[in-house]
């Protein structure tokens, strides 16, 4: 199983890469960022300096979206750095869930996402592509052997058919083992319907993890208060899906739905932020299911399951007041475990 680091983008850039070097050094091989160009500092300035202290982490968004750029540009910008260090990058993709909305725009529809995926692989490998309108471009000056790898994030039913279908890896934003294999079974099959090999696209499950000293009440509580953020902010991705196939729907899982009943609005300045105070609504049922904490067996033991339904790396959100030590407790004692 690979392992992957998630950070914010937040100032100074050189903790950012202080940590992708630290995650390096203690066996991670992929460093994602948020890509949220109003919250945070622009990542694609961060990966080239990570990139260069670095010598074996592929960097990338998780995610970006195909309406802050254009096509071309994310596409380029991904083969500048490739070109640059070597094939080093990955595109994770989305609808721009905090991008988009932070500059008063509209998630991007799924039928967009479709067309910027087709661009960006094709022009970052040196082939032709359609911007649309009839006006097609390539990059010149691509050598031969370049790729870029596009990784889809998605929760619903049509987000997981056409991640199966075109994306070369998919993103899921929670470790609960139920969704896991439901999520991942319903993207396998597409990609099977679409006549692919299944095992080609990469699985990717990130989510927060907390190691502690034990398994105390004390230690537990702390842990998933440090960790409550995402199950606000898997709860914008979940409120989409209840607005469109509502509260019951054979669509969507009720174990996805269920805890955002409580749920009453959300402030995007505090996203991903441990202190988020929009985020009391979690419970801590749904922390301990999606999210990772507790002492380094129990992190081992739901690793163990995550890989046995299919899942080629866990990204580990990094957002908390521990980071350093969850880096270390990882490359110590969790990494070698896990990949014994």
């Amino acid at each position: 199983m690979d392992f992957g680091l998630v950070l914010q983008t937040d100032p100074p850039a050189s903790r950012v890469i202080d940590l992708m070097k630290r995650a390096e050094q203690n066996g991670f091989t992929y460093g994602w960022t948020f890509d949220s160009a109003v919250l945070w500092q622009e990542p694609f300035v961060i990966y080239s300096q990570i990139l260069a202290h670095t010598s074996h982490l592929t960097v990338g968004p998780m995610v970006t979206n195909p309406g802050t750029r254009t096509w071309e540009v994310t596409a380029s910008t991904f083969a500048t750095l490739n070109d640059m260090f070597g094939n080093r990058t990955v595109c994770g993709i989305g609808r721009g869930d905090s991008a988009m909305r932070v500059a008063g725009r509209t998630p991007n529809t799924l039928a967009r996402i479709s067309d910027a995926m087709k661009v960006i692989r094709a022009l970052g490998r040196g082939d032709e592509a359609d911007l649309g309108g009839g006006t097609t471009v390539r990059f010149p000056w691509i050598t031969p052997g370049a790729e870029v790898p596009v990784w889809m994030a998605a929760y619903g039913p049509k987000a997981l058919k056409m991640t199966g279908e075109e994306a070369d890896g998919f993103i899921l934003q929670l470790a609960d083992l139920y969704l896991t294999e439901y999520m991942v079974k319903a993207v396998k099959d597409a990609a099977v319907a679409a006549g692919r090999d299944p095992s080609e696209v990469k699985v990717c499950v990130a989510a927060p993890a907390y190691v502690t000293e034990d398994d105390s009440p004390e230690a537990l509580a702390h842990a998933r208060q440090q960790c409550r953020w995402f199950g606000g902010m898997v709860g914008n991705h979940v409120a989409d899906l209840v607005s469109k196939y509502g509260t019951h729907s054979v669509s969507v899982p009720e174990e996805l739905t269920d805890y955002i009943k409580a749920r009453e609005g959300y402030d995007y300045s505090h996203h991903g932020r441990a202190d988020n105070p929009d985020t009391d609504f979690v419970p801590d049922e749904i922390v301990d299911r999606f999210c990772l904490i507790g002492p380094v067996e129990r992190h081992v033991e739901k690793l163990h399951a995550l890989r046995e339904l299919g899942v080629d790396q866990f990204a580990l959100y990094d957002m908390h007041d521990a980071q350093e030590a969850v880096i270390d407790a990882y490359g110590a004692r969790v990494i070698p475990a896990v990949n014994a």
